[in-house]
């Protein structure tokens, strides 16, 4: 890729006013990225992708530019290709955690000693795919966005490598990985609904926050694999590399090419190219669609008329009747009905075809989080009951019990099924057999039910 150097003074003229300090740049060994006080004091003084180039498909800055200048508002640390391999054990397999549209990620470990003043933790370093769908624009975007913005369910961009064609992005660990793998991983155990919510809410903060910037971002890619989880099941959004300025002052919308993935993009987006932050709330009614009915976006494997989730399920939305056959099975049943209908129905909104008939971001927060105080959610069944030792005796003596009732019934089917026999014929078949209850059974064998484990005692 071709850079050029760009004067920072015709894109940035506060920042270079007489009056105001300069910007403090750490010695380059450090290569700590920071602001300026000027910017710091307003965190609303967000730098745009529109502020560096005129092009809004392209956006060219040399490293130089991107590590000692005040092109971003926060910390963030720049690693060597090295120190990269060393905390991933060389990108080992052992730490691959999984791909994505960007490139491979894997956990790494980060202390003090490779990076001066950085506390101890894991990490995940995602690292760009030359040959993928991707490419240094992507990574550049990630950088730009994530270096500023800061919010709980925003993930944290610790850092980033930028040397000869390797391109790296270093965050923080999310140690649940994301909810795609959650909701339709084979070796997962079902999200109960009361963590479903709780996930939906927080990623919904996550986008009003976007969306409420003075500066609008537009995320483009809301979508289940790109909400990560941590231990708490806290949601927070991450793979900004398609992240674009919202539209300002007058503007209605952002006319892009269009990029995203099938299943989620809203349906005016993919016919025009208008984005706008609307587009971003029918993404999040998709999401909402494979948390109630536990199915995909986009699953070939499903009869036709199936396999376009919304296509399917949003008919049956305003059906209290239906909802209940579209609900996710893995859930068994417990779930909050009142707030199933109330999720069904702000998903139906979301999915409006109409963009000015979908609700604002915000608005879907209020909407949810209500939802996570319902109680209405049935008691699961009961499912074992350990034994005390007068229930072992009593589970002994009533299995001796159904022991012998079984004998009698069966007596009783014999002499039915010999009913047709002679007389002489059936005394002497008794007399073969009727020795068997001349003598009581011992009570001193340990039989044990199943059944009795629900005796009470």
């Amino acid at each position: 890729m071709v850079t050029c150097k760009i004067s920072w003074k015709s894109v940035l003229p506060n920042c270079f006013n007489p009056k105001v300090d300069t910007i403090n740049v750490l010695p380059s060994e450090a290569k700590v990225i920071q602001i300026s006080k000027q910017i710091n004091s307003d965190h609303h003084n967000r730098l745009a992708i529109s502020d560096l180039s005129t092009d809004s498909r392209s956006v060219f800055i040399s490293l130089d530019d991107l590590s000692s200048n005040a092109i971003i508002g926060s910390n963030l640390h720049v690693f060597t290709h090295d120190e990269l391999k060393l905390i991933t054990s060389n990108f080992s397999s052992a730490n691959f955690l999984g791909k994505g549209g960007f490139g491979p990620v894997h956990k790494g470990f980060i202390d003090d000693k490779i990076k001066p003043g950085l506390d101890a933790q894991p990490v995940a370093v995602k690292l760009l795919d030359l040959d993928g769908n991707q490419g240094h624009q992507e990574w550049l975007t990630e950088v730009v966005f994530l270096g500023q913005l800061r919010h709980p369910h925003l993930v944290k961009l610790i850092g980033y490598c930028w040397e000869d064609e390797q391109r790296l992005l270093v965050y923080e660990y999310m140690t649940r990985g994301n909810l795609e793998d959650q909701l339709f991983s084979r070796y997962a155990s079902c999200l109960p609904w009361s963590t479903r919510i709780k996930i939906m809410v927080g990623a919904a903060k996550g986008l009003a926050f976007l969306h409420g910037e003075e500066k609008p971002v537009i995320y483009r890619d809301f979508k289940s694999s790109n909400i990560l989880l941590d231990s708490d099941y806290r949601a927070k959004l991450s793979d900004f590399g398609l992240a674009k300025d919202g539209p300002e002052g007058d503007d209605t919308h952002v006319s892009t090419r269009v990029m995203g993935t099938h299943g989620y993009a809203a349906p005016e987006y993919i016919m025009t190219g208008h984005l706008t932050s609307k587009s971003d709330v029918y993404s999040f009614g998709v999401v909402l669609l494979e948390l109630i009915t536990g199915r995909r976006a986009m699953d070939k494997k499903r009869p036709v008329k199936e396999r376009i989730l919304v296509d399917w399920a949003r008919p049956m939305l305003r059906d209290s009747y239906k909802l209940d056959r579209i609900m996710d099975p893995r859930l068994e049943g417990q779930y909050s009905t009142q707030g199933a209908k109330k999720v069904a129905a702000l998903a139906y909104q979301c999915l409006s075809h109409q963009p000015r008939c979908r609700p604002t971001m915000s608005n879907v927060v209020k909407a949810l989080e209500p939802i996570l105080d319902l109680k209405d959610i049935p008691i699961g069944p009961f499912v074992y009951v350990v034994p005390s030792a007068k229930c072992d005796k009593e589970m002994e003596f009533g299995a001796l019990n159904t022991k012998v009732d079984g004998e009698n019934k069966a007596n009783v089917r014999e002499e039915k099924r010999d009913a047709g026999e002679n007389r002489e014929d059936r005394n002497t078949r008794q007399r073969k057999v009727g020795h068997r209850h001349k003598h009581r059974l011992k009570t001193d064998i340990a039989v044990h039910s199943d059944t009795q484990l629900y005796h009470k005692t």
